[in-house]
């Protein structure tokens, strides 16, 4: 009975020895948007298959612009100049495939493998309409920076402290 106890007992600490290495080599990070890493990562979750790598990628890049279609279209309802505003960048210059490749040139370079897909988009529009590069500069930059700061804004929060506002807010409604 004893030997049986002490067996369980090791499985139970060799399990939760499991789960906190796992929880310590691999953590997770704050992530709102697919970046650069994500983009380059699904050449291998494609298995290095030229063709579901372009299917995963398409895919991704028709859901992004319908969804910024979507949002110009709910916008759009209620205030057209705003909407005009915001979503005045064009983002449809490029075929899929020319948009593709162009992304994928622009995350060779290691530096820009934190910006996000949306902004990658953007960058890759400008790109094609040969846009004055210095504006180019200044906007892939100027994401750079905000991005930065969002991830550290979110590395840094107080979850608690979220979740009370929280908490405060719907007991107020």
């Amino acid at each position: 009975m004893m030997i049986k106890s002490l067996k369980i007992f090791g499985y139970k600490t060799l399990l939760l020895l499991f789960v906190l290495y796992f929880n310590e080599v691999f953590p997770k990070d704050n992530k709102l948007f697919w970046d650069g890493r994500d983009w380059n990562r699904v050449k291998k979750i494609a298995d290095y298959n030229t063709n579901y790598e372009f299917i995963i990628k398409k895919a991704y890049l028709e859901g992004v612009l319908d969804g910024r279609l979507f949002s110009y279209l709910k916008t759009w309802e209620n205030n057209k100049v705003i909407a005009d505003n915001v979503f005045s960048e064009t983002v449809d210059y490029l075929t899929i495939r020319e948009l593709i490749k162009n992304i994928d040139h622009f995350y060779n370079d290691p530096m820009n493998s934190y910006i996000p897909i949306p902004s990658a988009v953007l960058i890759a529009n400008m790109y094609a309409k040969r846009m004055n590069m210095e504006n180019i500069d200044l906007y892939i930059k100027s994401t750079r920076k905000w991005i930065n700061e969002l991830t550290l804004d979110l590395d840094t929060l107080n979850y608690s402290k979220l979740l009370e506002q929280k908490v405060i807010k719907h007991n107020n409604d």
